[in-house]
């Protein structure tokens, strides 16, 4: 018996650590019974400041239910502000993000939603509130307008404003299944601003952190498209052309069986081409301005290097073919001076001036 008091002790102290777990039981709501825990438990509603949450949300949900919005989001902001401690507050911010998304108020919803994510990562739908941020970001990225004055007049479109929520997003749930979703989304966009490098970024990130994505081969072919629309032409530098090859290359071989193989197959061959095309205007520069047959000979083999089976390889073989004499008669005259030996000039007699 003068163990009792110990044991009972221990029960109270195991009962109040189980009381944080229906804290975050999940809410059901219905016309009939208002807000009740999951399976029909209230016990996270007892006591006066249990009480005081529960009927601020029912009322908040009825008046919500019958199309009062402004008074149901005073109530939730109430809710937020006073029991955010309690299983209502995140409830309170998702059906304020409701309310927002049914008013057509898309950053306000998407701002609702972080605050769930910054303030109750435990919040047993959290998978649902990533959801909605995506669904969000993507509505204001294909042109959706939000309302402002009173609700009347369309809003500016945000295009700009849904590359920050995607990044946002990526940064809330990185291994979530929207996280290359918003990446891809987010290089799309910046490609649409024409912001080439940062669009280049989000699909390496896309690469480097998501091999295994479905998605990941379709980044490897835009970064490979992308930056082939950075090159200028053959007769300028050649790094650009030189990545998509690489990145058409890679997904050659890492995706052969994908749909878009003939995208990058065409792709592939059209950078080769540039870059021959582009040893063939050295060669030429050399060939007819400067007559220096031996250093377009480097050219041209370079561009044969470059796409040996090409009509830009076939064209090059056959200047070398045409100016192979000219190219015999320079070599033979360069080793002819290479050969000669150099005439050491005699050192002048220094004047001695004599003073007196």
């Amino acid at each position: 018996m003068r163990h009792s008091r110990p044991l009972r002790s221990l029960g109270l102290l195991l009962i109040a650590l189980l009381v944080p777990v229906c804290l975050h039981a999940e809410l059901v709501w219905t016309p009939s019974t208002g807000w009740q825990a999951e399976g029909g438990a209230v016990a996270a509603f007892t006591g006066e400041e249990g009480r005081n949450a529960l009927d601020i949300m029912n009322r908040a949900r009825s008046a919500e239910e019958n199309g009062h919005y402004r008074r149901a989001l005073k109530l939730y902001r109430k809710v937020a502000d006073r029991y955010g401690k309690s299983a209502f507050g995140p409830e309170a911010c998702n059906r304020t993000a409701q309310i927002r998304l049914a008013k057509r108020q898309l950053p306000k919803a998407f701002d609702s939603y972080q605050q769930i994510v910054n303030n109750y990562p435990n919040y047993e739908k959290f998978d649902f509130v990533i959801a909605e941020q995506y669904r969000i970001a993507s509505a204001i990225a294909d042109g959706a307008r939000g309302r402002w004055l009173w609700g009347m007049l369309p809003g500016l479109r945000q295009r700009e404003k849904a590359i920050l929520y995607f990044e946002t997003l990526i940064s809330n749930a990185p291994y979530s299944d929207y996280a290359p979703l918003a990446l891809m989304r987010v290089s799309q966009l910046h490609r649409r601003h024409n912001s080439k490098i940062a669009a280049l970024d989000a699909l390496d990130r896309m690469i480097n952190f998501y091999p295994n994505s479905i998605l990941t081969p379709d980044a490897y072919l835009r970064m490979g498209q992308t930056f082939q629309s950075l090159v200028d032409g053959p007769q300028y530098d050649q790094a650009s052309a030189i990545d998509a090859s690489t990145y058409y290359q890679d997904y050659l071989i890492l995706f052969p069986k994908e749909p878009e193989v003939a995208k990058a197959e065409q792709g592939l061959d059209e950078m080769k081409t540039e870059r021959a095309t582009s040893k063939i205007k050295m060669a030429e520069f050399y060939h007819y301005k400067r007559h220096n047959y031996v250093a377009a000979k480097i050219f041209y083999n370079e561009a044969i290097t470059v796409y040996p089976n090409s009509p830009v390889a076939h064209l090059a073989r056959e200047r070398l073919d045409k100016i192979a004499p000219k190219i015999a008669a320079q070599e033979a005259d360069l080793a002819a001076r290479a050969s000669r030996t150099p005439v050491t000039p005699k050192p002048k007699k220094k004047k001695v001036l004599w003073l007196f």
